[in-house]
């Protein structure tokens, strides 16, 4: 074929890993993947539609696509694809649009777009999707880590959120084929994956022999050359007496847990539509507290969702300060149409939003730095992944298995390995430094 392809990935890990087993099914067909930049034949762009925002970003990505190469064919793929598909299919800038759960059709896509010299949209019904797309990845360009997707789409609707209807309903990957994929990953020098989906506390739901998450780590943990698992975001839900246990029995398991919060206004959290309150979310980080030694818990907060009163307000940020999370994501509340939120009344200026946003954001950097200064003077196991400077020497950077980010001032190459380290100081509020 000797095509030149150039991809740009736009969201979450999931897409990430996606773009990622797209790219070396094209490799196989014969493409040459390049940067994105001026000159490739093809421009692909997976696409995110979680916020306002980045509808924006996938606009202008796929637009300065064309504007890199008019000649060139450019493909718009993924969530944005999947939500705005007809509007999609009338813009100049792009021939083809594919959805979600076809993705591994890219190249027959590109073949037929090719040789028909027409538009073509391939969008399914997402929500009548029933069977997990076979997407797998031989190996990582990064070796030390890997996103490993093991789920697909989310049954829970949360009124504010686009992903059910731009992913479809829950579906999951069979366990020994994510077994033999870890084993690949091992072969080819990872030491860590992290198991992604888009909500993987549902991971097994849709099977009917009762494997689910925890049957699922211990199936991949004897894997031999993978030291460490780390779990992507939870829902409280799945936090049981028994699933930290059991879990805190696997000491592949990294002690880092996002748990998705949103508010931690009980009023808000009902009108969000989130199944649980904030009593019960810290009864969760009191068993994750229990079961694993000081713990990393992170979490995403929206700020200014409809009929968001001070008052409110006010109950989350204190909520949020009492949890002592050693990281916070904050995002404005983002109106997605077709959501049942984007009807509500009493809609939060932007101004508001953001305000709100700088107070938990203030929070987010002493709580972040609270939680560095815990590990000074203390042996903590880093996994070293990639080739720094600070202050004009050589150093490495990696992490530790709270996710806490550390560099280690080394001329030696320490890539991919493991090293324990007693972190000195606490540099920029955003990392730990060892000499």
């Amino acid at each position: 074929m000797g095509k030149k392809v150039a991809l740009h990935n736009l969201g979450c890990k999931v897409n990430a890993y996606e773009l990622e087993a797209v790219e070396q099914l094209l490799e196989a067909r014969g493409y040459e993947i390049v940067p994105f930049e001026p000159g490739a034949d093809i421009y692909i762009i997976n696409t995110c539609t979680v916020t306002n925002i980045a509808d924006r970003k996938s606009r202008q990505m796929l637009h300065r696509a064309k504007k890199m190469n008019p000649q060139a064919l450019v493909a718009a793929v993924g969530c944005y694809a999947q939500a705005r598909g007809g509007e999609l299919e009338r813009d100049p800038a792009i021939d083809l649009v594919i959805g979600n759960n076809r993705k591994k059709e890219i190249p027959d896509l590109l073949e037929a777009c090719l040789r028909e010299r027409r538009k073509h949209r391939e969008v399914p019904d997402i929500g009548r999707e029933r069977d997990y797309e076979p997407l797998r990845i031989a190996g990582t360009k990064e070796h030390t880590r890997a996103f490993l997707k093991v789920q697909d789409g989310c049954n829970q609707f949360c009124s504010y959120c686009i992903i059910p209807y731009t992913r479809g309903r829950v579906r999951s990957r069979d366990p020994q084929e994510v077994l033999r994929e870890v084993q690949r990953l091992s072969v080819s020098g990872c030491r860590e994956i992290v198991l992604s989906g888009i909500h993987l506390s549902s991971y097994g739901a849709d099977f009917e022999n009762g494997t689910g998450l925890l049957e699922l780590i211990r199936l991949l943990h004897p894997v031999e050359g993978i030291a460490r698992i780390r779990l992507g975001s939870l829902e409280p839900g799945i936090i049981t007496e028994r699933f930290a246990e059991q879990l805190s029995r696997l000491p592949k398991v990294c002690p880092h847990f996002h748990l998705s919060l949103q508010s931690g206004c009980d009023r808000t959290l009902r009108r969000m539509n989130r199944r649980y309150t904030s009593g019960e979310y810290l009864e969760k980080c009191r068993i994750l507290r229990k079961y694993f030694k000081d713990p990393a818990l992170t979490t995403d907060i929206i700020t200014g969702f409809p009929g968001e009163t001070e008052e409110d307000f006010r109950r989350s940020r204190e909520f949020v300060e009492k949890v002592s999370f050693f990281e916070t994501h904050v995002f404005p509340y983002s109106r997605r149409e077709g959501t049942k939120a984007a009807k509500m009344e009493e809609q939060i200026p932007e101004a508001v939003k953001k305000e709100r946003s700088h107070v938990l954001l203030e929070l987010n950097r002493r709580q972040k730095e609270k939680y560095l200064k815990a590990a000074l003077g203390r042996e903590t196991e880093v996994l070293l992944e990639e080739r720094e400077e600070f202050e004009g020497r050589p150093a490495w950077s990696g992490y530790t298995r709270e996710y806490r980010k550390v560099l280690v001032l080394s001329e030696k190459d320490l890539g991919n390995t493991l090293l324990t380290v007693c972190p000195e100081k606490v540099c920029r509020g955003e990392f730990l430094l060892c000499t």
